[in-house]
């Protein structure tokens, strides 16, 4: 008879009862699912979004919020360089907005005519998407770098280190340094593997690069960290009313008009800026040659430190780019700073008047001017109001705007794979972690499947006086963590010399004392009547047990097999203690040592990725794995 007929089913109160009953189970459902659904959210979360806690990320369904993380991987995470770069006066990339309309189109297309020309230098033009020092993922240049070296080498790291001269430990220890030579603490070397970057970057999109701003570094940088932030202070020293710093402006050369903007102009030439960005008119060659004169004395002291063969200093060229590298570009350093002759006191320097400031924007001032002759045509083109070359600056943020518009798709799919892929090429390009993991746990399922079902079948078949002392013990080895024995499993696999071996993973965990009291039971519950007969008909023990108990606990033996696959695939802690060999760690000791060193965004994709093997099981499984469950119960 059923528990509810009809009419009962109908009453009030029972459909109200049913109704919650319902409503609290869809609220548990969406306990456990909205977590999840964050986690999916946050795994493609960097820097500039890590606190937006939204289902679906903002950067998918707004603009503005996927301009940000484009300038956050444009500039490798460094707000500093962005604001550098588009002289602007943002704090963090979460305030960045999309630039205004008010620069002229006109204006747009002269830049990008300019840098079509070739007429920056490729010191001048920085790559993004390189570093992610925040979110601590691995972005789409630095990504499509590592894999243009793997196929130019054939996966042969130590390849690669020979040839271009390089000491990476493995493909995932894989970086190149962000430009960045503003100040004279980097220099622009020249070596194999920089070489080859750079020839890589020659044929990247603009999308994923921008031009450095030397006005923008002196308005932005030197002067804040110089004065402090507020421009009352600057203003207090040199007696100005200046609004903010972008009142003030750089010159070329040394500036003539004003006092404080000299005092500012030498310092900063002589003793902050890059030497990338430093030229001395040629009409400094004698000053040049009177300061190598006075520090070598002699022309072949000069000659032996400089590998050259100069018959006097007199002939000594001045060099119209500084030097690269070596003792010829400290030399060049000192003449810019000035150098004192430690035997007479006298001061030996490039004299102001020849210095000279080859910045981006000074270039492109003379590429406009070349184009349209004077200002008063740009502006008559352009419908504008230009006083001059000089107050025009580097459209960046509008041409990145406009690339950015039509890219936008594509950006939102790297942001959306950027973190499984970063820990997808770690998996395959770090040790054996996928191998051993399924080497490890194909052990231990078939183990499973063969030792638990033996051992209850003999202790069913095979009534031993001891058998509920034996079940006792084994469900009573259950009582201790998995921690607690770790050690004594460890001790004792040293003893046997089993350590960094797949025998020391799999023999501790091959007998578990639930699955025998679980088989036992299920084995007992058979009629005797079908090993009687199968003794009749001439079966030997094998075979009883093969096709008979085995093949009618199926579903029993599906759900200890996942249990075997679990355990197996999870274990972190007892595969890292008794293999500490790297060529022997799981994949789950490589996910710790990714997450270790990787951002939430990172984390979150890997967790993501770490489960989908157990929920691939679970999904073509689960008949057999809820035939499992239920039929326990029922017998």
């Amino acid at each position: 008879m059923p528990i509810l007929s009809p009419i009962g089913r109908k009453h009030p109160k029972v459909r109200f009862l049913i109704a919650a009953i319902y409503l609290f189970l869809c609220i548990g459902g969406i306990t456990m699912i909205y977590p999840f659904a964050l986690m999916i959210a946050g795994s493609t979360k960097s820097g500039v979004d890590v606190r937006d806690l939204n289902l679906i990320p903002a950067y998918l369904r707004d603009d503005t919020a996927l301009y940000q993380k484009y300038v956050e991987g444009l500039f490798n995470e460094s707000i500093e360089l962005y604001r550098i770069a588009y002289d602007a006066d943002d704090r963090a990339f979460e305030h960045v907005q999309l630039p205004d309309s008010d620069t002229p189109p006109k204006l747009v297309d002269a830049w990008s005519r300019f840098l079509e020309a070739e007429r920056i230098p490729s010191y001048a033009v920085w790559t993004g998407y390189i570093q992610a020092r925040i979110s601590r993922t691995t972005p789409h240049v630095l990504r499509q770098f590592k894999h243009a070296m793997l196929r130019r080498f054939d996966r042969d790291i130590h390849r690669m280190n020979r040839e271009l001269q390089t000491d990476f430990v493995n493909w995932n220890a894989f970086f190149v340094l962000p430009e960045n030579f503003y100040t004279r603490l980097r220099t622009y070397t020249s070596d194999p593997f920089q070489d080859a970057y750079r020839d890589f970057a020659q044929d990247l999109s603009p999308l994923y690069s921008h031009v450095a701003s030397i006005k923008g570094f002196y308005r932005r940088s030197y002067l804040p960290n110089r004065f402090g932030r507020d421009i009352a202070s600057f203003n207090g020293l040199h007696g100005t009313a200046y609004e903010s710093y972008d009142d003030l402006s750089l010159s070329p050369g040394f500036p003539t008009e004003s006092t404080h903007q000299q005092v500012l102009w030498e310092p900063f030439v002589r003793n902050t800026l890059n030497l990338l960005w430093v030229r001395v008119d040629p009409d400094a060659t004698e000053h040049y040659q009177q300061f190598l004169e006075a520090k070598y004395q002699s022309i072949d002291a000069l000659n032996h430190a400089y590998q050259s063969g100069h018959r006097d200093f007199g002939e000594i060229p001045l060099p119209s780019q500084p030097p690269p590298e070596g003792i010829s570009t400290s030399d060049w350093d000192q003449f810019i700073r000035g150098w004192e002759d430690p035997e007479t006191g006298d001061l030996f320097a490039a004299p102001v008047e020849y210095l000279k400031i080859d910045a981006p924007e000074f270039r492109f001032h003379a590429f406009l001017a070349e184009q349209y002759g004077d200002i008063d045509a740009i502006n008559e083109q352009w419908g504008t109001a230009f006083p001059s070359f000089s107050s025009i600056a580097m459209p960046q943020a509008a041409f990145h705007q406009q690339l950015f518009l039509d890219h936008r798709s594509a950006l939102r799919r790297e942001f959306s794979a950027r973190n499984y892929l970063t820990v997808l090429d770690y998996m395959v390009f770090h040790g054996r972690g996928i191998v051993n993991t399924a080497i490890y746990c194909t052990l231990a399922v078939l183990l499973a499947l063969l030792v638990n079902p033996m051992a209850a079948y003999a202790m069913s078949r095979y009534r031993m006086p001891a058998t509920y002392k034996i079940l006792l013990f084994l469900l009573l080895t259950m009582a201790f963590p998995p921690i607690v024995t770790q050690i004594p499993a460890f001790l004792m696999l040293r003893d046997l010399n089993l350590l960094n071996t797949f025998a020391a993973l799999v023999l501790p965990g091959m007998a578990h004392g639930y699955s025998i009291f679980l088989l036992k039971g299920f084995f007992d519950s058979l009629p005797r009547d079908l090993y009687e007969s199968a003794e009749i008909d001439g079966a030997n023990e094998w075979t009883m047990f093969w096709q008979i108990s085995m093949s009618l606990s199926k579903p029993i033996l599906a759900v200890i097999a996942l249990n075997a696959f679990i355990q197996a695939y999870s274990n972190f802690m007892f595969a890292l203690l008794i293999c500490q060999d790297e060529q022997m760690w799981t994949l789950m000791v490589w996910l710790y040592q990714l997450q270790m060193r990787s951002g939430q965004g990172v984390v979150y994709a890997s967790l993501i990725i770490a489960a989908i093997p157990t929920f691939i099981i679970f999904f073509f499984c689960q008949q057999i794995i809820l035939r499992g469950i239920v039929v326990p119960v029922e017998k």
